[in-house]
């Protein structure tokens, strides 16, 4: 007898099937079919082995540098990550990590200050100023403003003053008027008065920090940043009075490589002569006081706050500073030639300067050519009415001497 299905099992296998149907995703047998197979994993020894050889594969300038499209910024979800942070000051106490994330991603966030850059609380480059000007700027400036002193010195003690060779005459001419001998130091002690204040703040914490002890140079350091700012617009009317009484006799002229190419005598001891001004004088007028006098003045007037409507930001104020403390390492390098020649290094030069008068012997040793041209009367041996030194003492004429 074979057996046989009974029919209502039919109706039911198909009712379950239509149910499957029905119940199933649309496309699920189609993505399943057409899903693709996954790629065999790749041999370890399918990678070259030079991979790491510079002469096949070389390093990329920026290969390690993170980058990101500055237009592509990402949808946030604050009240998310509010919650996030809720939920993870629970999980994590303590952990305050992204706050500072935010604090540090260098974006403004709202602020009530009305302080521009209020909205910012640290600035990332900040730090790269802060390197900078204290490693190339205080180190290599420092290494500066200690050989530059220590070779003129070694120099000195070769080759001593520059003494007179001949006898005074007694004959004296007017080397500088009042009124340059005024302007003149007025610029001197301005200029003193912003170095050392200057290598106090700059360099004071590496030799006087550890003499003095942080609440001394704290008040010291206070007291000579408030007399540098006030004393630096002073020094900048200074340098441009200067420039104008000064910029005649100082222009080049042809006679001022003939002493740059015998470095003026100084090491020969042979006389070269000069105008009223040598190319050396020549040099720092233009390169000491006209420029870095006036990119210090620039950059020393933004960092004053003083200049009419600028913003002052912070990077303005960075780039700033880098120029300033350039220009004042470099300024104060160049000065020590000239204050060494116009004190010890020359006899009779500082008494020009303090007392205006130099001998007829000192300004024709000196300044041959200037001579010459008093002698012949294009210059006259007085410009200003005023009397010679040993008038207003009362006693001889002074002979020069430094």
């Amino acid at each position: 007898m074979k057996p046989t299905l009974n029919p209502g099992w039919f109706r039911y296998l198909a009712g379950v099937a239509c149910a499957l149907a029905l119940l199933a995703p649309p496309g699920a047998a189609r993505a399943q079919a057409s899903a693709p197979q996954a790629a065999p994993a790749t041999p370890a020894a399918a990678v070259p082995a030079d991979a790491n050889n510079p002469a096949t594969h070389p390093v990329q300038p920026f290969a390690g540098i993170a980058s990101e499209n500055i237009f592509n910024v990402p949808k946030r979800d604050i009240a998310a990550e509010a919650q996030a942070q809720q939920a993870r000051t629970q999980s994590q106490p303590g952990n305050n990590a992204p706050v500072w994330r935010e604090v540090n991603s260098d974006q403004a966030h709202y602020s009530s200050l009305p302080a521009k850059e209020a909205g910012v609380l640290i600035q990332r480059t900040g730090q790269k100023w802060r390197l900078f000007r204290n490693g190339v700027i205080t180190v290599w400036g420092g290494w500066l403003m200690v050989l530059v002193p220590a070779a003129i010195l070694a120099f000195f003690f070769w080759r001593g003053a520059i003494p007179l060779k001949t006898p005074r005459t007694g004959r004296m001419i007017q080397r500088f008027t009042p009124l340059e001998r005024v302007v003149h130091w007025t610029m001197a002690i301005a200029f003193v008065t912003l170095a050392v204040s200057g290598i106090a703040m700059l360099f004071g914490k590496h030799f006087l920090l550890p003499l003095m002890g942080h609440t001394l140079f704290g008040w010291l350091t206070y007291l000579l940043k408030n007399v540098h700012n006030i004393v630096g617009p002073v020094f900048t009317l200074a340098v441009i009075v200067g420039f104008v009484i000064f910029v005649r006799d100082n222009l080049p002229a042809r006679e001022d490589w003939q002493w740059l190419a015998k470095l003026g005598g100084l090491v020969s001891g042979k006389h070269v002569p000069s105008g009223r001004f040598n190319a050396g004088e020549k040099a720092w007028f233009w390169g000491g006081l006209v420029l870095f006098g006036l990119i210090l003045s620039a950059s020393g007037w933004v960092l004053d706050m003083i200049v009419p409507g600028m913003d002052f930001y912070r990077a303005t104020m960075q780039i700033a500073n880098v120029i300033h403390g350039i220009a004042a390492v470099l300024m104060m390098a160049m000065a020590c030639g000239h204050i060494y020649m116009g004190t010890i290094g020359m006899e009779g030069a500082y008494r020009a300067m303090r007392d205006g008068w130099v001998d007829e012997a000192w300004a024709k040793e000196h300044h041959e050519l200037w001579y010459d041209d008093i002698k012949s009367g294009k210059i006259p041996a007085q410009r200003a009415a005023e009397p010679q030194p040993g008038e207003r003492a009362g006693g001889r004429a002074s002979t020069g001497e430094a």
